[in-house]
């Protein structure tokens, strides 16, 4: 395989992906960001923890969600455990108008 067929492969993927992002997002409530994955949701829990040593860190608990992952086989996930020390953005979709 050459290195431009490996390209257009992942461009490939990168727009399936993206196209199952589009078709999916109408059916959750928050966009949900940490600095390795990207997730809908449609609920979250987050929870600030000390270690040990006296560092913050946060612990997020997403139920009902997807994850922007074109390496993963399956995108939806029933239940899902964060463990991070660095900043998590949530923010709340608004529902379009019927």
């Amino acid at each position: 395989m050459s290195a431009e067929d490996l390209e257009k492969y992942e461009t490939e993927m990168e727009l399936q992906l993206y196209r199952e992002y589009r078709d999916v997002v109408g059916l959750f409530s928050y966009v949900i960001e940490t600095e390795r994955r990207f997730y809908l949701a449609n609920d979250y829990q987050i929870e600030v923890r000390n270690s040990t040593d006296g560092e913050v860190f946060f612990e997020l608990t997403l139920r009902d969600a997807w994850v922007w992952d074109m390496f993963r086989p399956a995108r939806f996930v029933k239940n899902v455990r964060v463990v991070t020390f660095k900043d998590i953005n949530v923010e709340e979709l608004t529902k379009a108008e019927l």
